[in-house]
């Protein structure tokens, strides 16, 4: 179907050409809302409609005609329908639906991927400051920010991950004097203790490691503590390594890698800070006002002026994000995401702002920002406010213990980003049609047994591209090819929207078309073309699963339980 779409979109590309040279609109195919409708639909009568000022509905009619005129069309539309306003509603022949089994079945794991274009992205996530462990919130974004980094390699991106934290500062003062309090014996509540400390019994942990002289490594630090108490600088060093040491064992725990960590510290030992406020000094983007260095954000659109330099000659903490922007550029990524929470959305326009100041050619919407809503843990039927571990939050360990990796992933994947979402344990721990990541996950493990029995009665599962796919032609069979050929789109227009929440989505549609094939008709029949012609459609979903669930970071399970695999197998 992915060659039957591709022609009729050109043919589309050039009616529409010719309907309206110079000012038709982009052609494209949208999925009807309901299947009754057909399989694909067109819309640009009514744009078309806009611009040539004339009735939409005629303009379909004559759209329709033109496309029937086409060969692509006759080769493989079984019929061109007018709806509503101008909808012009396509219905496909058998032929184009089933053509996508052998597509799919050729193209393996790269079924829905574009080839490399050497273009390089940059995507920034987690970025979490080295004070505690990784807590729900992280969790959400190292989910997000993982699953869009695949979704952009499947686009051809070549993709670097990237970890920014900040290493210096008010913060990590706090950490190390928690630290130095515990060394000293104090606990929270104490007289003596301090007031901005951090009150979890992790910086316990990190007070007897630290008196005991231990090593810790991380992906990017070692460090062996000095054992002296009132060594306040080696205590802060000891402490940030420990802690990006216990955050990597989280990431690695949640099969989240990053190819760079990046040092605040860093942008202020190379002059980077100061030579981007020089620069956007020169240009002139910049005053002074009651002690302080301002920048002139609105400009560019902010609601009001930022400060750069407060009176007391402390930078605030947008300047060091231009610089490391600015950075970025010049590393040569020609798209750059960050993945934040929502609590950052107001330094999206001073940061862009800065960036459109420094006169560096820097595009107007650099950086791009998926920003996310923290999540709610319900446990029990209770909100989770506590967390042994961490003192005051559930962490990114606690959800995978209390459930596991795949189903933490897929959860937090399947909401978008900026909206509010409920993590329920008890439901991650079901196994039933109710828990979006075992109802997927199952659709792939039914498959799995299936193909195995099918090889256990000797049949030839490596010769199943070559089945007379004509044979299929039942309406669930139709519904289930219809799932596959829409997945490369799915595909490019998540990675466009920065939303991997419609890859979930897809897949749980996906499983519910072969579920329901599943209850429809049998596989293993007496007639062997028949057979072979099922069998590679389940074998074409279990790939488009299995690719799926690989951009989420979830596995794809060849069993569940012994209960499931009973039931696949009967």
């Amino acid at each position: 179907m992915i060659q039957a779409r591709n022609e009729l979109l050109q043919a589309l590309e050039a009616v529409l050409a010719r309907m309206a040279p110079g000012a038709a609109p982009p052609a494209a195919f949208e999925s009807p809302k309901q299947a009754a409708h057909g399989d694909l639909a067109i819309t640009a009568a009514m744009p078309l409609a806009r611009s040539l000022k004339r009735n939409p509905r005629e303009l379909g009619q004559q759209l329709a005609d033109e496309l029937q005129r086409e060969a692509a069309f006759a080769r493989w539309v079984d019929a061109v329908e007018i709806a509503g306003p101008g909808f012009v509603n396509l219905r496909l022949k058998a032929a184009a639906k089933q053509a996508v089994v052998a597509e799919v079945l050729r193209a393996g794991d790269a079924f829905g991927s574009l080839p490399a274009h050497g273009a390089r992205a940059l995507v920034e996530f987690v970025s979490a400051n080295p004070t505690g462990p990784l807590h729900v919130g992280h969790a959400r974004q190292a989910a997000l920010g993982d699953s869009l980094c695949n979704l952009l390699q499947t686009q051809g991106w070549q993709v670097t991950r990237e970890f920014y934290y900040n290493d210096a500062g008010a913060q990590i003062a706090n950490l190390a004097a928690s630290t130095q309090a515990r060394l000293r014996g104090l606990r929270p509540g104490d007289a003596g203790w301090p007031e901005a400390a951090y009150n979890g019994e992790y910086i316990a942990d990190i007070a007897e490691a630290y008196r005991a002289r231990a090593t810790v490594a991380a992906d990017d630090r070692r460090y062996t503590a000095g054992g002296d108490i009132e060594d306040l600088d080696d205590i802060r060093r000891f402490a940030v390594a420990y802690l990006r040491h216990e955050q990597d064992l989280d990431l690695q725990a949640f099969g989240v890698r990053f190819d760079h960590y990046f040092l605040e510290s860093s942008l202020y030992a190379d002059g980077r800070v100061e030579a981007a406020v020089q620069r956007l000094v020169a240009a002139g983007k910049t005053y002074e006002e009651g002690g302080a260095l301002w920048l002139r954000t609105t400009d560019y659109g902010d609601d009001k002026d930022r400060v750069m330099r407060k009176s007391d000659g402390s930078w605030t903490y947008f300047v060091p994000d231009v610089a490391y922007h600015i950075h970025k550029f010049e590393r040569g990524f020609t798209k750059v995401i960050n993945v934040q929470g929502s609590d950052h959305h107001g330094t999206v326009a001073r940061v862009r702002a800065g960036l459109q100041a420094a006169g560096l050619g820097i595009p107007a919407g650099f950086p791009d920002y998926l920003l996310h809503k923290m999540v709610t843990v319900m446990r029990g039927g209770q909100e989770v406010k506590i967390s042994k571990r961490a003192g005051s939050y559930v962490t990114l360990r606690d959800l995978i213990d209390w459930t596991s990796r795949d189903a933490v992933r897929f959860f937090l994947i399947s909401r978008k980003a900026d909206t509010e979402f409920v993590f329920d344990v008890d439901l991650a721990r079901k196994q039933g049609d109710e828990n979006p990541v075992f109802y997927v996950q199952y659709a792939h493990a039914r498959i799995c047994s299936v193909l195995a029995e099918y090889a256990a009665r000797g049949g030839d599962t490596a010769a199943l591209e070559a089945a007379d796919l004509g044979r299929l032609g039942a309406p669930s069979e139709l519904a289930l090819m219809l799932e596959l050929a829409a997945y490369p789109g799915v595909l490019a227009r998540a990675a466009a929207e920065l939303a991997p929440h419609d890859v979930a989505f897809h897949l749980r549609g996906l499983a519910a078309a072969f579920h329901t094939y599943y209850a429809a008709e049998r596989f293993l029949v007496d007639d062997p073309a028949l057979a072979r012609a099922r069998l590679a459609l389940l074998a074409a979903t279990r790939q488009v699963l299995r690719n799926g669930l690989a951009v989420l970071g979830v596995s794809a399970p060849q069993s569940m339980t012994r209960e499931a695999a009973a039931e696949a197998a009967a």
